[in-house]
């Protein structure tokens, strides 16, 4: 696709320095989650907004910890949904700089959640700034939604699902880190703790007892088994559902028949699995294998819960990212994820074509001591986001 003159000025106006100014605001507001909250940048971001004369919600989901929903354009014709969230992983060691304190350095951004994913909010509201300032608002209109606890248990895309009759979107693009690569799909996630309780006894008479380290231990053995059963049944684009036994702790004492035990599990979910369905299925196994009973008692509690999502790489959606971006400068297609992010939620409960595609490499940059990002991937993330609210609104069914 040709970019038209009225694109190019509206591309032209994307203003570099301001994406950087507020990139680094961003960083220097803090957020680590878990460890403080996202207040100081939900503010940063609330007063920019405000000033630039957008529409600005703070919703508080937790004490300190408020969704921040910023709208452009009139609420009487969908617009283009764009989702990021407030919080940081802990910045941990190993920094060569303060990660709370941004650094732009040989065209990067330094700081802890510069690549995840505070360029990609920054880069969002530029994209609305442009199509703001040449009054295009309400015939393009732009959200943003900046969501509280996205790296813990997702308390801010709960509450902002639940209450997304405000206004009527037609689609919808996560601005995570995928290296301008437009991700059609992921895979969903849940978090199991499974606690099994048994009856302690005298190690020298452990007849008298029930090990609920031995039980748990057998636990195991069937969710691996089961992960056979999943790598035969993969999705053709995501691939199979996965098991991974991340924690186990029990026992008071050698000399003792443990009468506790908890494993804490990591199932990667399908689009159309639920974790009340992996619970289901998984305590009918238990069952099966008379585990439970003679002083032994298996209790399963879900933990966290993150949908997936696929969408069709045929979606208008797609074809309008993926031409964007080539159009903003890059030649990049689609790929799926092997993370789990707020876009599932989208997805599964206002049901609208979701995309994630934003500025930095997740694998390479994010999480990590001396996390950045390119400059010139925010300003160009910044003119992908422009397009596609410009051009998603000429097509048919979005």
């Amino acid at each position: 696709m040709t970019v038209s003159t009225s694109e190019r000025a509206l591309l032209g106006s994307i203003d570099e320095h301001e994406i950087v100014s507020l990139t680094a605001a961003l960083i220097d507001a803090g957020g680590e989650n878990p460890g403080d909250t996202e207040e100081n940048t939900a503010k940063v971001l609330a007063e920019h907004c405000r000033a630039l004369g957008f529409d600005v919600r703070t919703v508080e989901v937790a004490p300190g910890r408020p969704n921040v929903i910023v709208s452009i354009g009139s609420d009487e014709r969908p617009g283009v949904l764009f989702v990021g969230h407030s919080d940081v992983v802990p910045a941990g060691s190993g920094w060569t700089t303060d990660p709370f304190s941004a650094v732009v350095r040989d065209g990067r951004i330094i700081g802890r959640g510069a690549c995840d994913m505070k360029g990609g909010l920054a880069a969002v509201v530029a994209a609305m700034t442009a199509v703001h300032r040449a009054g295009l608002a309400d015939e393009y209109p732009m959200t943003l939604a900046c969501l509280v606890d996205e790296e813990d248990t997702g308390l801010g895309i709960r509450a902002f699902v639940a209450a997304s009759s405000q206004r009527n979107y037609s689609c919808c693009v996560v601005a995570e880190p995928t290296d301008l690569v437009t991700i059609v799909g992921c895979r969903g996630a849940t978090n199991l703790e499974i606690e099994v309780r048994g009856r302690s006894a005298h190690a020298g008479q452990p007849r008298n007892g029930a090990n609920a380290i031995s039980a748990a231990a057998r636990i195991i053995g069937i969710i691996e088994g089961s992960q056979a059963e999943l790598d035969a049944n993969p999705d053709p684009e995501l691939g199979p559902a996965t098991w991974n036994v991340g924690t186990i702790a029990g026992g008071t004492g050698t000399s003792m028949v443990a009468d506790r035990c908890v494993v804490t599990v990591d199932r990667r979910l399908l689009p159309g699995e639920s974790a009340a369905g992996v619970v289901g299925d998984l305590r009918a196994r238990i069952e099966s294998a008379e585990l439970t009973g003679s002083g032994i008692d298996v209790g399963i509690g879900i933990a966290m819960e993150m949908p997936g999502f696929l969408t069709s790489v045929n979606n208008g959606l797609v074809t309008t990212a993926v031409q964007s971006v080539i159009d903003s400068g890059f030649g990049r297609s689609t790929d799926i994820w092997t993370a789990s992010c707020d876009g599932g939620f989208v997805a599964q409960q206002m049901g609208i074509p979701t995309v994630v595609l934003g500025p930095g490499e997740i694998e390479e940059q994010a999480h990590r001591p001396d996390e950045s990002v390119a400059v010139r991937q925010l300003t160009d993330s910044a003119r992908t986001y422009a397009l596609i609210a410009t051009r998603i609104a000429a097509l048919p069914g979005l």
